[in-house]
C-alpha cells in the first residue's frame, strides 16, 4: 500500500508535477496473519491522518482475507507509532530486548486480533 500522487492524465496534467511518496505500509500476509513491517510517513505529511489511513487501509485488507490477527513491533520509546497502534485496538503481547541497534532499544510487540 503506497500513498502518493495520483498518476498524470490529460485532466489533472501539471497539477502535481513534482509529487512525491508521501507515505507507506509494508506487510506481508503469512495466513491467517499478517506481519506489519513498517509505516513510514514523510515528515511534510505527519499529523494529518496519512498513518491512520495506511493502518486502516492494511486492516480492511486483513478481515477481507478472512485474517486471524496483525502482529508488530515497534522501538519502546516511539510513543507516536505506540499511540496510533493501541487507538487501533493493537494491545501489548511481549517485548524483545535489545532487538534495535543504534541506539540498542527493546522491541515492543503488539497483536491486534480480528475476530
Amino acid at each position: 500500500m503506497v500513498a502518493e500522487a495520483p498518476p498524470q492524465t490529460p485532466s489533472n496534467a501539471g497539477q502535481n508535477p513534482g509529487a512525491k511518496i508521501s507515505g507507506f505500509l509494508v506487510a506481508r500476509h503469512l495466513a491467517p496473519e499478517w506481519e506489519l513491517e513498517n509505516i513510514v510517513v514523510a515528515p511534510s505529511a505527519r499529523r494529518i491522518g496519512l498513518g491512520s489511513r495506511l493502518l486502516n487501509a492494511l486492516l480492511a485488507n486483513a478481515r477481507e482475507t478472512d485474517s486471524e490477527a496483525v502482529f508488530l513491533e515497534v522501538r519502546e520509546s516511539n510513543a507516536a507509532a505506540r499511540s496510533l497502534y493501541e487507538k487501533a485496538g493493537f494491545e501489548p503481547t511481549g517485548r524483545r530486548k535489545a532487538y534495535y541497534t543504534n541506539p540498542a532499544e527493546d522491541a515492543v510487540l503488539y497483536r491486534l486480533l480480528l475476530g
